[in-house]
């Protein structure tokens, strides 16, 4: 099979896609609509990347370690270009996965986030875990953070947490008071 005819193609587009896209769907449609268009383009990007996720990192996700598959999942990203993430486990419920040089953020107009990888990230790891996953990106470089801070947990969980931080808890007591 060619690689115009196989079933899952990537292309490399210059990392600045993400502010371009971001700025003129905004200047289209709004702040809400653009962040809610990328979060869905994203999300069905994951699922489909999914199909290609044991090919592309040598074993099926279902069976590996948990090293190992954040170790791949690192490995997946980093070699596109994404970034490095690096994964925290921080509490029962919700984990986290964190980077400094997230593409993203890197020409976001200010004040923005990675809607695209909260969306892209869910629809993967919702696929790889073979139910909803939630992602709600609660650090970003492109709002001034030091890091791209992405929490992942069950439906329920991320919006838990979003209504905590939502609150005013950072995220330590948010996370304590889950």
């Amino acid at each position: 099979m060619d690689a115009i005819s196989a079933p899952f193609r990537e292309v490399a587009v210059p990392a600045s896609i993400f502010g371009t896209l971001r700025r003129e769907l905004a200047r289209e449609v709004g702040d809400l609509p653009a962040i809610h268009a990328l979060n869905a383009a994203g999300y069905a990007s994951g699922v489909e990347a999914r199909a290609e996720f044991p090919t592309l990192t040598g074993d099926d996700a279902s069976t590996m370690s948990h090293r190992r598959f954040w170790e791949q999942l690192r490995s997946f990203f980093s070699t596109r270009g994404w970034g490095v993430l690096t994964h925290r486990d921080e509490h029962e419920a919700i984990g986290l996965l964190a980077s400094s040089d997230w593409t993203e953020s890197s020409d976001a107009p200010a004040g923005s986030s990675c809607s695209f990888t909260s969306g892209f990230l869910s629809g993967l790891l919702s696929e790889i875990a073979g139910g909803p996953v939630g992602v709600l990106e609660v650090e970003c470089r492109g709002r001034g953070d030091d890091t791209c801070v992405f929490a992942f947990g069950s439906e329920t969980a991320i919006h838990e947490l979003y209504g905590a931080l939502v609150a005013g808890k950072d995220l330590p007591k948010a996370l304590e008071s889950l």
